[in-house]
């Protein structure tokens, strides 16, 4: 059975910085391109960044680069976000998930309030 649990969200200043964690188990992690998704309050989801497999390419939405970084440890079945420079837009409850999703095993997500 697939799980994604995401963790290290919170309450961060505008300009701070986060690093949200996503342990995953129930499939071979390392054969998946891995993917962040974040939900603002009353907005669809949306996708973050995506991360590959073997040659770990990235790819951002347009906001998110160079403020968002997103790596993977496949010892660990773990992929990471680091978040900078942030903004109360930045609002959100992340999630992740692989490429293609796994589309009934969302996590409960992970929540980033960003305010003053």
């Amino acid at each position: 059975q697939v799980q994604l649990v995401e963790s290290g969200g919170g309450l961060v200043q505008p300009g701070g910085s986060l690093r949200l964690s996503c342990a995953t188990s129930g499939f071979t992690f390392s054969n998946y391109a891995m993917s962040w998704y974040r939900q603002p309050p009353e907005k669809r989801r949306e996708l973050v960044a995506t991360i590959t497999t073997t040659d770990r390419s990235t790819i951002y939405a347009d906001s998110m680069k160079g403020r968002f970084t997103i790596s993977r440890d496949n010892a660990k079945n773990t992929v990471y976000l680091q978040m900078g420079s942030l903004k109360p837009e930045d609002t959100a409850v992340y999630y992740c998930n692989a490429v293609p999703v796994f589309i009934h095993s969302w996590g409960q997500g992970t929540q980033v309030t960003v305010s003053s």
